[in-house]
């Protein structure tokens, strides 16, 4: 791991890999070292922003002291349920390509809570890991232009639900009408919880 000074008020780890980050993120989260005000992971990072005037230093050294083991199991998050109408235009593509089929696609994509890793892209926009590996798909070979929001998508071995509507390059395989940004409240998921889709009609 590197810690970097980021600024003079926040600190910036570096690990090789997505697990290290959750692993990281959930022992800071745990015991975060004196001046910590949160804990803000990437796909290979996570950064501290700290209390001004914290001693950079001394919290550089509190994380490099940190026992972080990845793929241990996370703590207990925040759990939503979204409710999905699996009707997505790239519902049946997902099935031939992962050999499950749109009935079997479903039944992996509820049948497993999904951990929130990280945002990004969008306001309420997070990246879902620790589905069923089963469905790791690519990207689509060409984006859409318009993805609306609410659509539920797979890219890689991540899954995840557009807050608006955006371009993108997903494979959409439903949709749903949860509220996933609202300014006043802000994201529906956070770093460190969990998501259950629940299929609906």
């Amino acid at each position: 791991m590197n810690v970097l000074a980021c600024g003079d008020s926040a600190l910036l780890c570096e690990v090789g890999e997505l697990a290290e980050v959750l692993a990281l993120a959930d022992a800071l989260r745990a015991d975060p070292p004196a001046g910590v005000v949160d804990v803000v992971p990437a796909a290979r990072t996570v950064l501290l922003p700290l209390e001004p005037g914290t001693d950079l230093a001394a919290v550089r050294r509190s994380v490099l002291a940190l026992e972080v083991e990845p793929g241990t199991a996370p703590p207990d998050g925040d759990a939503v349920e979204i409710e999905v109408v699996y009707d997505g235009p790239d519902l049946d593509e997902v099935g031939r390509l992962t050999g499950l089929g749109a009935d079997g696609v479903v039944a992996a994509h509820t049948a497993t809570p999904w951990r929130v890793a990280f945002g990004g892209f969008a306001p309420g926009f997070m990246y879902l890991v620790g589905g069923d590996p089963r469905l790791d798909v690519a990207r689509r070979a060409e984006p859409r232009t318009s993805v609306p929001a609410g659509s539920v998508g797979l890219a890689g071995e991540f899954s995840g639900v557009y807050p608006r509507s955006s371009p993108g390059g997903w494979q959409l395989i439903g949709r749903t009408d949860a509220v996933l940004w609202d300014l006043d409240r802000g994201a529906l998921l956070r770093p460190g919880g969990s998501v259950r889709f629940r299929a609906v009609r």
